[in-house]
């Protein structure tokens, strides 16, 4: 049994996709037409995809948020784990990004099952929850821009029901949450890995969840409910 986490060569991540994924068409096609795009690293990974898809069954989720969009590898990921009857309300500002996802929503036969929102993610959230949509949402996935991520979180908890989940990504974001200071860096992001690190560290003595942060992806945060 190894001490520490193993480390995942191109060749080892290769033969993990090779042995464990099940990427459906829609989603590889929708993969390879992100690669090169702008912000293309903003994708998610297909294991962490087929971990979103799953996490939806294993909780029989009917009832989704998604803060921030992108193209809608994510979107796609949960929506076709969902239930007869289930939805996703996703959440973005971008009408370039968003008309990608939602023709592959509808080349993935689950447009009718995710509602689009258009506006600052904080203030649909808050008319949600001015809504009485307050602890309404089984599990709610949050990657979106990482200054913010504290004010989607305390509304997540909120919309969240007693049990749900909530999943964080871009915890670890690439890193750089080692070496905040690097001038190498473009202001932005430093300003996204600081707004990580503060996200991270007061996320650590939320005794309102139960939480794991792993390596997946880009880091992935795991939070559950009390």
């Amino acid at each position: 049994m190894a001490a520490q986490q193993i480390g995942v060569s191109d060749a080892l991540y290769d033969y993990m996709l090779s042995v464990s994924s099940r990427e459906p068409d829609a989603l590889r096609r929708l993969r390879e037409e992100t690669r090169g795009m702008k912000f293309d690293f903003w994708q998610i990974t297909p294991p962490q995809g087929q971990i979103l898809g799953l996490l939806v069954e294993l909780t029989a989720a009917r009832k989704l948020l998604e803060v921030g969009v992108y193209t809608g590898y994510s979107s796609i990921s949960m929506a076709l784990a969902l239930p007869p009857g289930g939805r996703l309300v996703a959440l973005d500002i971008s009408e370039e990004f968003t008309a990608v996802a939602r023709r592959y929503w509808k080349e993935a036969g689950v447009d009718d099952r995710i509602e689009l929102r258009l506006a600052p993610a904080v203030e649909s959230m808050d008319r949600m929850l001015q809504a009485g949509e307050a602890g309404t949402f089984d599990l709610v996935f949050i990657d979106a821009d990482k200054p913010n991520y504290t004010n989607y979180y305390e509304r997540a908890l909120r919309l969240v029901r007693k049990g749900g989940l909530i999943l964080i990504d871009n915890t670890l974001f690439s890193g750089r949450v080692l070496d905040p200071d690097n001038p190498a860096y473009e202001p932005w992001r430093r300003e996204w890995t600081l707004g990580v690190m503060a996200f991270n560290k007061a996320l650590h003595h939320d005794e309102r969840v139960t939480m794991a942060m792993t390596p997946i992806g880009d880091g992935l945060t795991f939070c559950r409910k009390r």
